[in-house]
């Protein structure tokens, strides 16, 4: 299509030829030219649309059921659809290429959110992780755990693109052990684990633990998750980003208050939980 070879490879790997180089240099004005029309055109699209909608893009958390139940009576005329993912940067890349409104995701500790261009980021909540055991488990009564106690422990955990796997890394260390099997799955395999004792669960504080399992606080919160709301700042809906925000702090006190572990917890450790 373009009339010539692009590129030379041999047992050294690939090298682009002067047309190549040419191709390559022309394709690095083009292409964010592309994405930023495409960026430009649903913007457009969406801020003429006769009916106003929401489409939103979450992680596994807290959030978003109930953000969904909030929006629908708030304005019971304005359709929400949803998009799910465990990649917190797929559903960032979504935002700017206006295929997303608002995207609820996680972060591990302190750790910066996806760079994604001028996505602007909210914290709705801040939550500590627990881990999740068997009810039959001897330490499934304590009020709180040691993670030095686990070190015995296998494990298991919910896929996501962040760093929270070395953050677990860097806590089990500093607990004095490295940590055994990590099985990551879906939620419902991670439960399942958990309940017939073959490993144990990292999970959100505001999870609820099915029948026989027990949702038990670490000492010290070595590990903590950020929940949060991401839009860009040029959409037509980001007119209504501070109302969205409101109704994701809603919902995430709501999940809060729904976790009777976490709720008793929180009382004895302020300054965690939905943002002020």
């Amino acid at each position: 299509m373009l009339g010539g070879t692009l590129f030379e490879r041999d047992h050294n790997g690939a090298r682009p030829t002067p047309l190549g180089e040419l191709v390559l240099s022309r394709a690095m004005v083009l292409l964010p030219a592309a994405r930023e029309l495409q960026e430009e055109a649903r913007r457009f699209a969406n801020a003429t649309a006769d009916i106003p909608r929401y489409r939103l893009g979450a992680t596994n958390g807290p959030i978003l059921g109930g953000l969904m139940d909030r929006l629908a009576t708030a304005w019971p005329s304005t359709p929400v659809s949803t998009h799910t993912s465990w990649s917190a940067r797929e559903l960032t890349s979504m935002v700017m290429l206006g295929r997303l409104d608002f995207v609820f995701i996680g972060a591990c500790g302190e750790s910066l959110p996806p760079v994604e261009g001028p996505v602007v980021w909210l914290t709705v909540g801040t939550d500590p992780v627990f881990v999740l055991v068997n009810e039959d488990h001897p330490l499934a009564d304590r009020k709180e755990v040691d993670l030095a106690e686990l070190a015995d422990e296998q494990w298991t955990v919910t896929p996501g693109d962040s760093c929270f796997g070395d953050c677990f890394a860097t806590a089990c260390a500093r607990a004095g052990f490295t940590p055994r099997t990590i099985y990551e799955t879906d939620v419902a395999t991670c439960m399942h684990l958990a309940k017939v004792g073959r490993a144990v669960a990292l999970c959100q504080a505001t999870f609820q633990p099915a029948e026989g399992l027990r949702l038990v606080p670490l000492t010290g919160t070595p590990l903590r998750w950020r929940q949060l709301l991401g839009w860009h700042p040029e959409a037509a809906t980001a007119s209504v980003a501070s109302s969205i925000f409101e109704h994701a702090k809603g919902a995430h006190a709501d999940a809060v208050r729904r976790s009777r572990r976490y709720a008793t917890w929180l009382a004895d450790n302020p300054g965690l939980g939905t943002s002020p």
